[in-house]
């Protein structure tokens, strides 16, 4: 019987760690999130000699320090599920850099293997590394690798498979450290063996070097027992001690020994053979992050990104439309035609037109994700960040928020899912809270009906752009309120390495972007289906039995009279749309628009416009058809548009038009995005808090707006 034996892989950012593990599992992955938090989890698995091996990428790390969920995650796994061996990828260019975190591991007293990835970028740089020398001192295995060209992934196997298959696990070696440093940890291991202070999956002389650090989770896991806050007490006597004696932190002895112990063994292990050149990353970033030319040129490549996300799929856009078009046809056929079904109606205008609304957006979705895939492949995401960092931060955000927000313009539900780049969960949940503010791509069908409708050519540019800065300002207030109540705190000092540029593979862009559509496909689809199937059945029931007017005879009678075909079309079609609308009008949303008539005034609104606020809840685009049904104009369409435009100032003025697309600005957020948050957030409460604030902030902007407008 096959065995699985379980290991992870851990590294820093951009040490190629995703690319080893890639071209280790292959498409034989899944992603999801680790419990309680909204950090990826995704495993993989290989086969070799009959031996199955699970693999988890751990989230890329400095350290295990555990001063963000990326850290403390990569800890908890190592220490509570207790993988056979840890695969540690290093960036054989940065060595020095690197094994901070693979000297973490040697205290922690983990099986380890080590793996010099992209060795052909060091060896160009004139870099040479003792292997042999290395495996020595760290008392582990090494293997050099090329994770994009897959180079050394064959043996990283073998060596996987041969670690995992020996009898006995060996840890690596001990690390040495100077007197200075072994003294006190001796000292505070004692002490916790003293009280009793043990934990499974923890080394004593760990713990005693975490307390060193100040480490705040390892404070609280001593406080636990019993005799935790005597321990604790005589520690801090010690560590106190200590700082007093080396006349600096103990935190910082620590790190200066392991910067000490990596130094040495750098100098034992690397020969540089060729004089050091300038990197070519260095030349490019001159231009990518120039004060002056860096901000336009990202937004010149912004452009481009939304040219391809939304010009290039159309087309796909417009097949899944037709299929799902002939889908619904294909159902009715199966009735006679004319047939009220309720059956009917319920698979093809709730079940397939809920699916269809979701997944018509997946083209988009698709190559979002594959442009950024390769932006981040290359390199240059990190840059953006850099030169978006102040200014994101004077409104209490970190540089990282700049990018979700972007993306907020297109579609909302990628830019919340993209929120997973921010370490620091305040600066990830008011991004998320603030990313709907953003007058994403469904708002726009809102616009182009209204403003042709209200105002005159000259304006319409500056009606437009007025209602795009409003949302940048609101989000921009909303951000700084949340920062400074909800989620208050220092903003996370901005420390990213710039990553050497690289083409990437075909096959990490292929995973990546995938991996990604299949998450928007999984959150935003199975709750939509769901939440339109209930739309419809507020918007279908209770029917209405005894109708105001003979419709059927009306039409039997226009069917008879003189008019020539094309009239008669038309008068038919109008009486059934006001038909329609006596039926909407009676149904759990016709009557909840006119329930919250009172409440809507304030605005400017009537019970037709909150009835179609109402059923654009799913999608903001659907208002547009909303109103043409309670206008009694049928489903919207290119011809049919016109009319709407010219029925709507009959009914409503300049202002009353300027506070609906405000409303619809700044509401709450379709079903997708709502569903989204809830996923990413892990929480019901911020779902809600969310749709509930958004709603309440548009409300009382829009009733302002309207209420001074209307003293003019």
């Amino acid at each position: 019987m096959t065995k699985t034996h379980k290991i992870v892989l851990a590294g820093n950012p951009n040490s190629g760690k995703t690319t080893v593990f890639n071209a280790l599992t292959g498409a034989r992955q899944h992603v999801g999130n680790y419990p309680g938090v909204t950090v990826e989890q995704i495993i993989g698995s290989f086969t070799l000699d009959d031996n199955n091996i699970e693999v988890t990428d751990l989230p890329g790390t400095y350290s295990l320090t555990a001063s963000s969920p990326e850290e403390l995650i990569a800890r908890n796994v190592i220490i509570t599920e207790k993988p056979e061996v840890v695969v540690n990828i290093v960036d054989a260019s940065n060595l020095e850099r690197n094994l901070f975190l693979t000297l973490q591991f040697m205290e922690l007293g983990v099986p380890m293997i080590l793996v010099l990835n992209m060795i052909d970028n060091a060896r160009s740089k004139g870099i040479e590394i003792d292997i042999e020398r290395l495996s020595k001192l760290f008392g582990t295995r090494v293997v050099c690798t090329v994770g994009n060209k897959s180079d050394g992934i064959y043996e990283l196997k073998k060596v996987i498979a041969e670690v995992v298959l020996e009898k006995e696990k060996h840890s690596s070696n001990k690390v040495n450290y100077s007197d200075e440093l072994t003294i006190p940890i001796q000292g505070l291991t004692k002490i916790l063996i003293d009280n009793s202070i043990a934990q499974e999956g923890y080394r004593i002389p760990w713990l005693a070097i975490k307390l060193l650090e100040k480490d705040k989770e390892i404070i609280e896991l001593v406080k636990s027992f019993d005799s935790g806050e005597k321990a604790l007490n005589e520690a801090n006597k010690l560590i106190e001690k200590l700082e007093n004696d080396v006349d600096e932190p103990s935190e910082i002895l620590v790190s200066e020994h392991r910067y000490g112990f990596i130094a040495g063994t750098c100098r034992e292990v690397v020969n540089t053979t060729l004089q050091k050149r300038r990197d070519i990353s260095e030349a490019i970033d001159s231009v990518v992050t120039h004060k002056v030319f860096g901000i336009p040129l990202f937004l010149s490549l912004m452009y481009l990104v939304f040219y391809l996300t939304f010009t290039v799929g159309d087309p796909f856009m417009e097949w899944i439309e037709f299929g799902f078009g002939w889908l619904g046809r294909f159902i009715s056929s199966w009735w006679p035609t004319g047939s009220e079904s309720a059956l009917k109606s319920l698979i093809v205008d709730g079940m397939i037109a809920g699916v269809g609304g979701v997944l018509v957006f997946l083209p988009n979705i698709a190559f979002l994700f594959l442009a950024i895939a390769i932006l981040e492949g290359t390199g240059y995401m990190a840059r953006v960040a850099f030169i978006m960092d102040r200014l994101m931060n004077k409104i209490g955000l970190h540089g990282k928020s700049f990018i979700p927000m972007l993306i907020g313009f297109g579609c909302s539900v990628p830019a919340i899912m993209g929120t997973r780049t921010l370490n620091l969960k305040r600066d990830r949940m008011t991004t998320m809270l603030v990313v709907p503010l953003m007058s994403c791509g469904a708002r726009i069908p809102i616009y182009a009906l209204i403003i042709p409708a209200f105002f005159a050519k000259r304006w319409e540019a500056l009606v437009m752009f007025s209602i795009y800065v409003i949302g940048i300002i609101v989000a921009i207030i909303c951000a700084k309120l949340l920062r400074s109540t909800l989620f208050k705190g220092e903003n996370e000092p901005f420390v990213m390495e710039l990553p050497p540029y690289r083409i990437p593979t075909s096959k990490s862009i292929g995973i990546h972007m995938w991996s990604r559509t299949v998450i928007y496909l999984k959150k935003a689809g199975t709750l939509l289906l769901a939440a339109s199937v209930i739309l419809w059945i507020l918007s279908n029931y209770p029917k209405k039995d005894k109708l105001d007017r003979d419709y059927a005879g009306e039409i039997t009678k226009i069917e008879q009279s003189q008019l020539v075909q094309k009239e008669k079309a038309a008068k038919i079609q109008n009486i059934k749309n006001e038909k329609m609308a006596e039926l909407l009008a009676y149904t759990c949303t016709g009557r909840l628009g006119h329930a919250i008539e009172p409440a809507l005034k304030p605005m400017g609104f009537d019970w037709k416009i909150g009835t179609a606020l109402i059923g654009a809840f799913p999608a903001k685009e659907l208002f547009v058809s909303q109103m043409g049904i309670v206008f009694a104009l049928g489903e919207i369409n290119e011809e049919n548009s016109v009319a709407l435009r010219e029925e709507l100032p009959k009914h409503y003025n300049g202002l009353q038009a300027y506070c609906i697309m405000l409303f619809c600005l700044l509401s709450a957020p379709c079903i997708a995005t709502f569903a989204v948050t809830k996923r990413e957030s892990n929480s019901w409460f911020w779902a809600f808090f969310q749709l509930g604030g958004l709603t309440a902030l548009a409300y009382l902007v829009t009733t302002a707006v309207y209420q001074v407008g209307m003293l003019f």
